[in-house]
């Protein structure tokens, strides 16, 4: 027993998910020391957010999704710093991860801060939170479990109001003044040019 508990200390010192492979769900009870309930970053950039909001929580765990090297890297160097082991990463695709790594039911939180817009009308098929978010995000959640959503993006946000609208098992809800509280390094940095963050949530009905 004692080998057990120091292997699994040890693997504290990275805390980015080495894949075995992308065709099976993860298994979450071999990630974090403690099984708590656990919430998702899909996109989660530099983890200006996740680290802190984290840090903040201990009493959950946390998995942070992103797909570039260099910024995932990031969460890895915060999170050791901050000595969180209620946190792990995974480079991989949001969408991909959502459909074919997360486990059914399993999370109590979605959150998707400032995703990429692609702006163009020809290019919109491209953003994350589309017809089909919600179908993989209802999979994903537990009864209850949120979605957290934000942006800058007016025509974006407004995709995201529509397609969680049209849903019938979700139900908008007000972000918690606890949550907004805590910002990304891109939102603080578009406010101070004054351009407002556009935030919606939406819980999965019971």
């Amino acid at each position: 027993m004692l080998e057990l508990k120091l292997a699994r200390l040890q693997t504290l010192d990275n805390l980015l998910v080495e894949l075995r492979t992308i065709l099976e769900p993860l298994a979450l009870a071999e990630l974090f020391p403690q099984p708590q309930p656990l919430e998702v970053e899909l996109g989660c950039g530099d983890a200006s957010f996740l680290a802190e909001y984290a840090r903040c929580n201990p009493q959950k765990n946390f998995i942070g999704v992103e797909r570039l090297l260099g910024r995932i890297q990031k969460l890895d160097k915060k999170g050791q710093r901050l000595g969180l082991q209620n946190t792990r990463g995974v480079r991989i695709e949001s969408a991909y991860f959502l459909e074919y790594l997360l486990p059914p039911n399993c999370a109590t939180a979605l959150h998707i801060y400032f995703p990429d817009p692609w702006p163009k009308k020809k290019h919109a098929r491209h953003r994350l939170i589309n017809e089909q978010f919600p179908t993989l995000a209802r999979r994903a959640l537990a009864p209850g479990g949120g979605v957290f959503l934000r942006t800058d993006d007016r025509d974006y946000f407004h995709q995201m109001n529509e397609v969680f609208g049209a849903a019938k098992e979700f139900e908008k809800v007000e972000t918690p003044s606890t949550l907004a509280e805590i910002t990304t390094d891109f939102e603080r940095e578009f406010n101070a040019q004054g351009i407002p963050t556009l935030r919606a949530a939406y819980r999965l009905k019971f």
